[in-house]
């Protein structure tokens, strides 16, 4: 027999700790400077609809989000798990308006094969995130898995353009998650196509992921290919700001909708579909 008391006790900690924060690792079959631009301006995006939001860079290389916004050789999150700095002295905060947190660039690996740092790099992160509304990982999967277990345990997005080589890329990437985490749903996110264009690719994608491999794949919308970010990015800005009515702006209005909290889908629900044009 349930123990109400327990129950009542439970759930008024759990009101008065506020809402989980909401964490989203991305992975994509796209150029790199791709998702570092998706990245930036989704984050922008978010945080000018009000929301609270920070990018950690979670790759090995030097090549992530960190080091695209200029903030890649400071202080990191592994420095915080070895006690050689401060939580808020990895924080850096950019003109597009959110936090960039970099995990531990060139070191992530060898801080995962070390059992007690990987716990203290847990910890820490996950203080990070409590402290987050919204929290956006750049990351990256292979042969070895996750840096961290809570980047496989979170929403994961992938994404991916019109190409060939990257919806094959995309497909793989899956089928290796699968194989890795488990049957689990994951979102899909196309950039550089249209409307139209992208609505085919997660409809192939989503049937043969359903029939091959027995996994769910949401839609997350679209972003079309658009000069103006090209233009926002020599400017150092993101294209929401700087050229607010352009189709790749409306574009990343409507995804931050789907990321803003309460808003947009969680990828650990059933039912869904396609969402493009919501």
């Amino acid at each position: 027999m349930a123990n109400f008391d327990f129950d009542q006790a439970e759930g008024l900690r759990r009101m008065l700790a506020g809402p989980e924060p909401r964490i989203v690792t991305f992975l994509s079959a796209t150029a790199q400077d791709d998702k570092g631009a998706m990245l930036v301006n989704l984050g922008a995006s978010l945080a000018r609809a009000g929301n609270d939001v920070l990018l950690v860079d979670a790759r090995a290389g030097e090549d992530g989000v960190a080091a695209r916004l200029g903030v890649a050789c400071g202080a990191t999150l592994l420095d915080v798990a070895r006690q050689e700095c401060a939580l808020n002295q990895v924080i850096n905060q950019v003109p597009q308006g959110f936090g960039v947190v970099s995990m531990a660039p060139g070191r992530a690996a060898q801080a995962a094969a070390a059992p007690d740092e990987a716990r203290r790099l847990a910890k820490a992160f996950d203080v990070l995130a409590k402290q987050t509304g919204i929290l956006i990982v750049d990351g990256e999967f292979d042969g070895g898995g996750f840096p961290l277990p809570v980047m496989g345990s979170a929403e994961i997005v992938v994404q991916v353009s019109n190409s060939a080589t990257s919806i094959k890329a995309a497909y793989c990437m899956i089928k290796r998650l699968n194989n890795e985490l488990g049957r689990r749903p994951f979102g899909i996110l196309v950039t550089g196509a249209s409307e139209s264009e992208a609505r085919v690719v997660y409809d192939n994608m989503a049937q043969a992921a359903s029939r091959y491999l027995a996994v769910k794949l949401t839609s997350m919308g679209s972003v079309p290919a658009d000069e103006y970010l090209h233009r926002a990015a020599r400017l150092g800005r993101a294209v929401v700001d700087a050229f607010p009515l352009a189709g790749a702006s409306v574009a990343f209005r409507q995804l931050a909708g789907r990321f803003a909290r309460p808003a947009g889908p969680s990828l650990q629900r059933t039912g869904g579909g396609n969402h493009f044009g919501a």
